[in-house]
């Protein structure tokens, strides 16, 4: 079955950290990653964050006994790295950022 995101690109380009939007959720991020770690942030890497579509409002992160509505959720995936080991971050476009610890993957970037 072909779908509207079959002509997406396989590999988006990775977002600029440069960029304020960007860095701000990055930075809470690693915020959160370093509460969890008991760490602190300097010791945390970004391996990449790029726009993405969530295939609903779980954003990539559903929760059991929980509902979501089916529609396509624009925001950010944020992978961060620290003591060898990788942490994915999900993100919607309202600043909501949180830890996924068992994520479902995402669509590729929105057009």
């Amino acid at each position: 079955m072909s779908t509207q995101f079959d002509d997406m690109p396989k590999d988006p380009p990775l977002l600029d950290p440069a960029i304020p939007e960007s860095q701000r959720l990055i930075e809470k991020a690693k915020a959160d990653l370093a509460q969890r770690l008991s760490i602190p942030a300097s010791q945390i890497n970004t391996r990449e964050i790029r726009k993405v579509l969530w295939p609903d409002d779980s954003l990539g992160c559903p929760q059991p006994g929980m509902t979501y509505t089916q529609t396509l959720v624009q925001g950010y995936l944020i992978i961060l790295e620290s003591t060898g080991k990788e942490f994915e971050y999900h993100a919607d476009l309202r600043d909501y950022v949180f830890y996924c610890e068992n994520p479902t993957p995402p669509f590729q970037a929105p057009p």
